[in-house]
């Protein structure tokens, strides 16, 4: 297939990660579920890609909506960031980035995850985050540079990666939900000023 002699014939020349429709099918596991068989099995986590992009709050808020206890993905160890290139490059062979489910702690060069969990695994690409211009809060992984991270303003546009803790009930209850989606709302408007 002549996608993916190109792609081949570029990452000779570059660290881009090469994988064919092939490798990743073999290489991802399906959720179980009869709702969530278009969903990628990471870990303890299952995960989809999304291909609108949006902004990272509306990301987010559409990875509440799409399952329960769905959040941006989190991502723990290299192996899991493998499998969301993977997921993507299934999905979308050409896609560029995508958001993950990673903020900037309030002024701060320290990153906390949407879903609450340990930030106990980065895949910065070099020199990042470099949060230029003061206004980068957000975080998207370059999935054509070997899933390396960046820090970037949370308004860009971006397809997303989606994610829930495979077997669990959702972190907060639905009353919650609505209180939760309007402190992530007023986080990222704080990070603007």
């Amino acid at each position: 297939v002549s996608w993916q002699l190109e792609w081949i014939m570029v990452s000779q020349f570059s660290d881009k990660v090469i994988l064919t429709q092939n490798q990743t099918s073999f290489l991802l596991r399906r959720c179980l579920g009869r709702h969530h068989r278009d969903w990628y099995r990471v870990g303890s986590y299952c995960m989809k890609y999304f291909n609108t992009p949006l902004s990272f709050s509306n990301a987010e808020i559409a990875c509440r909506q799409k399952v329960p206890g769905g959040r941006l993905a989190s991502v723990h160890n290299l192996r899991a960031n493998t499998d969301l290139v993977s997921i993507v490059k299934k999905c979308n062979f050409r896609q560029w980035s995508v958001w993950l489910g990673a903020m900037r702690l309030y002024k701060s060069n320290r990153f906390i995850w949407t879903d609450g969990s340990r930030w106990n695994f980065q895949k910065w690409a070099p020199g990042e985050p470099n949060n230029l211009w003061n206004n980068e809060n957000c975080v998207e992984s370059y999935i054509q540079y070997t899933g390396n991270w960046n820090d970037i303003p949370c308004e860009a546009l971006r397809p997303f990666i989606c994610a829930f803790k495979s077997g669990s009930r959702r972190w907060k209850t639905e009353k919650c939900w609505k209180h939760d989606t309007a402190w992530l709302i007023k986080i990222t408007q704080r990070m603007k000023r």
